[in-house]
């Protein structure tokens, strides 16, 4: 039913879950795998699928035409009969095509459904939840949830945010990267969104709500781009540690002509202090060079030193370092990050001030979100944050290739 590389995000259709919930950018197939799974579903054995949305005008609005076009895909067209507003199979399956807003009594009336599947989350209100979920209570029957963000506020998003945990329920995010059968065609849409508004890239792309883009701390000052780093290069590495669902980050950059150079990085969620050398090494130099660590773990930065030799020491902190870092940060002509550097890439993007929800007002409080890899950067350059040290200076090189703006 899903591409073996894939279905990881998809999770165990053997095993019930109350709600699954799959939300992401464009390009991500999470429709297209969900028809697919549900057709197949409906051939092996009896079900009653409700396929709904906030407003469907007509059965046009409806995800018929793309189970149709799974059916047909699948080759599964004899066992299927497909009427104006309804599809049956012979196994005695039924899918039913329901707007929310409304319908209020002809959504409460849907009895002995199996699965409810709510294509659009997004565009859900409140009013239709509270009113769907309790018409979805044959025993084992389940929610399945399908969207592109909007707002953090948004009914949809607060609900997969409280589920994040929940045993009965599987929340996967997935995105253009997870699908095998991503396109090239979307891939060239995906890249010139990247290059002419990076804000509206992580939305539609990446899956991100909405935010003010005024409030984006770095918008225009950032470009990705592949560069060939210098052989005579000052690099300075940063690392920040893991906490929970946090990332340990580490980077390495390094300054010409005042710019800023990010040209590697490594990282991830739920390292081990034992994998953290295995890590460091995937950046070259990360053991002839000076590191600076979150002062906040002094017990790894000596493991590091004394156990295994790395040359790395606590990054200094004081009141408003995290703002002194920024406004340094901010202060050079340009920062270049390597197309190598995904996830630091995606910070800058998103790295902002706090909104006020009520007014829309940026308040000058940074969102303590979307730092891991910013913070290891402002910890790599904390001398020349505290100005003890000069900046560094190399000759000209050759000018990158594949600008892409950020």
């Amino acid at each position: 039913m899903v591409d073996l590389a894939y279905s990881h995000k998809f999770g165990d259709f053997s095993r019930p879950y109350r709600y699954r919930i799959w939300y992401g950018g464009r390009g991500s197939s999470k429709s297209w795998t969900v028809a697919r799974v549900l057709v197949a579903m409906a051939a092996s054995r009896k079900l009653r699928i409700l396929c709904c949305r906030e407003y469907q005008n007509s059965i046009n609005d409806s995800v018929k035409k793309l189970l149709t076009d799974q059916i047909d895909a699948m080759e599964l067209t004899p066992w299927f009969k497909i009427q104006e507003h309804t599809i049956t199979s012979s196994f005695g399956s039924e899918f039913l095509f329901k707007g929310l807003a409304r319908n209020i009594q002809g959504i409460k009336s849907t009895e002995g459904i199996d699965i409810c599947w709510v294509e659009e989350g997004q565009t859900i209100s409140q009013t239709s939840l509270d009113i769907l979920v309790p018409t979805i209570r044959k025993t084992g029957s389940e929610i399945w949830i399908t969207y592109n963000p909007e707002h953090s506020d948004d009914p949809v998003y607060k609900l997969t945010s409280m589920l994040q945990d929940d045993p009965d329920a599987w929340v996967s995010r997935i995105n253009w990267r997870d699908n095998p059968w991503f396109p090239p065609e979307l891939e060239g849409e995906r890249k010139r969104l990247l290059k002419h508004d990076p804000e509206a890239y992580e939305h539609v792309w990446e899956g991100a709500c909405r935010t003010i883009s005024e409030a984006v701390i770095f918008r225009h000052r950032v470009t990705v781009e592949a560069f060939e780093s210098p052989s005579d290069a000052r690099y300075y590495f940063g690392a920040d540690w893991g906490f929970s669902q946090d990332p340990t980050a580490l980077v390495r950059c390094f300054v010409q002509d005042d710019c800023l150079y990010i040209d590697h990085e490594a990282g991830g969620v739920g390292i081990e202090l034992d994998r953290l050398p295995e890590l460091f090494e995937r950046i070259p130099g990360a053991r002839a060079w000076p590191i600076k660590g979150d002062s906040a773990r002094p017990e790894t930065i000596s493991y590091l030193a004394n156990r295994h030799g790395f040359r790395i020491s606590a990054a200094q902190k004081w009141p408003g370092s995290v703002e002194d870092g920024v406004e340094r940060l901010k202060a050079f002509t340009r920062i270049i990050v390597h197309e190598r550097c995904v996830e630091t890439a995606r910070e800058f993007r998103l790295y902002a001030y706090k909104v006020d929800k009520m007014t829309n007002d940026i308040l000058p409080k940074i969102d303590d979100r979307y730092n891991h890899y910013i913070d290891a950067i402002r910890y790599a350059l904390d001398g020349i944050i505290t100005n003890k040290r000069r900046m560094p200076s190399f000759a000209r090189y050759a000018a990158p290739a594949h600008h892409h703006g950020l």
